[in-house]
């Protein structure tokens, strides 16, 4: 049934339109967040192995709180193994066992629930919301072409087919930096920077607003590192895409991340926005994570100190009583084991878990990290270099 309004006839007014809102509500709307995570929490079962009778599990992400806003980059930090990745693959849907809350705004305006979805709004999600997978080789169908691999998403999603679908994917190839008659290849016949551009190019050609990036960069060589995180900084600026950066390095989340979330055995332990949180860590975890760091310039070299945890990560199954990172933090207190901190706002727009975080003086980075471990100069937020011809080709 057509709802176009017949010629002639004046069009009708909502009661939005009647009554249009005021500066501080339309501020309030730009504001609010794309994404926002209330309580998820990820427990798997451990076969075999009862405590007191009942099943245990491990809490691989424990009462997460997490928002993230249009148009930002959202890194995601974290030793191996601290949930970093089953919180991304929560929020792309892929965790049966998640709990609690991820609700999206969707491009019209609408809150959806990830975790209960009707089958149309799971198709609106899907497009939506993408994922870049940290392995190209492993995360790309070796059995498919180019063109059956970007334009897969088209097909399931938007139902495009013939010739729409291939100008669609021709598009999305060239703006990735991929030439276009590459299209009947196969994924083995590429490097490991173009077959992460091949993912980048699956994950932007249906159109999403919301771009997870499962450590996008750490299975690539550090020549082309930088290659692949300046295309996503464009794409950002060209598309106004909006990324969860999720990241072990330190680095180069200094320079893409507008803001930066610590986890630590399952938990956020603090947010802050990137320059903040490397200037004056509020959270001893964070400071001992920004004091491994490394200095490229043989120079600065012993000006900081170097934080080094004692102990290992403790058992999820098992998790330590109070605060959980108090076994290896040296500024523990008797408050620290017997309760856990619930996290606050410590100061605008910085949220931290930590019970002595106004008292303690921690130790970040004074003045920014130029490159990577390798020397390699990374791309900041103020610099964007267009690749050459040369670069596309890599």
């Amino acid at each position: 049934m057509s709802t176009e309004t017949p010629a002639g006839a004046p069009a009708p007014v909502s009661p939005q339109a009647q009554d249009p809102p005021t500066d501080e509500r339309a501020a309030e709307r730009r504001t609010e967040p794309v994404l926002s995570v209330r309580g998820l929490e990820v427990a798997y079962p451990l076969r075999g192995r009862r405590l007191a009778g009942r099943h245990r599990h491990v809490r691989a992400v424990a009462g997460v709180d997490l928002d993230v806003h249009q148009g930002e980059t959202l890194g995601l930090v974290g030793e191996s193994g601290c949930g970093k990745t089953t919180l991304g693959s929560s929020i792309m849907r892929a965790r049966p066992e998640a709990s609690g809350s991820i609700r999206y705004r969707a491009a019209d305006g609408r809150v959806l629930d990830a975790l209960a979805l009707s089958s149309a709004d799971a198709a609106v999600y899907r497009r939506e919301v993408r994922m870049v997978f940290q392995d190209p080789q492993s995360s790309l169908n070796p059995r498919m072409t180019l063109r059956d691999i970007v334009g897969e998403p088209l097909r399931m999603l938007l139902g495009l087919r013939g010739r729409e679908l291939e100008a669609r994917v021709r598009e999305t190839m060239e703006r990735v930096g991929l030439h276009p008659d590459h299209l009947r290849r196969y994924p083995h016949a590429f490097s490991g920077g173009q077959r992460q551009r091949v993912s980048i190019a699956r994950a932007l050609v249906p159109g999403p607003r919301l771009v997870v990036a499962d450590e996008a960069v750490s299975a690539l060589d550090t020549s082309v590192r930088s290659q692949i995180l300046n295309l996503l900084q464009d794409l950002q600026d060209e598309l106004g895409l909006t990324y969860l950066f999720v990241s072990h390095d330190l680095s180069v989340v200094e320079h893409v991340c507008d803001r930066v979330a610590v986890m630590y055995l399952g938990r956020i332990v603090e947010v802050a926005p990137t320059g903040e949180l490397f200037a004056g860590p509020l959270h001893p975890y964070t400071e001992a994570l920004i004091s491994a760091v490394p200095i490229p310039d043989p120079r600065l070299r012993g000006t900081r100190e170097r934080v080094r945890l004692t102990g290992e990560v403790p058992d999820p199954s098992q998790p330590p009583s109070g605060c959980p990172f108090h076994p290896r933090c040296r500024y523990a207190t008797d408050l620290c084991a017997t309760e856990e901190p619930a996290p606050r706002e410590a100061a605008p727009g910085r949220t931290v878990a930590c019970h002595h975080a106004e008292s303690l003086d921690l130790t970040g980075i004074l003045g920014p990290v130029a490159s990577d471990a390798s020397g390699v100069d990374l791309p900041t937020r103020t610099r964007r270099e267009p690749p050459t011809r040369q670069e596309k080709d890599t």
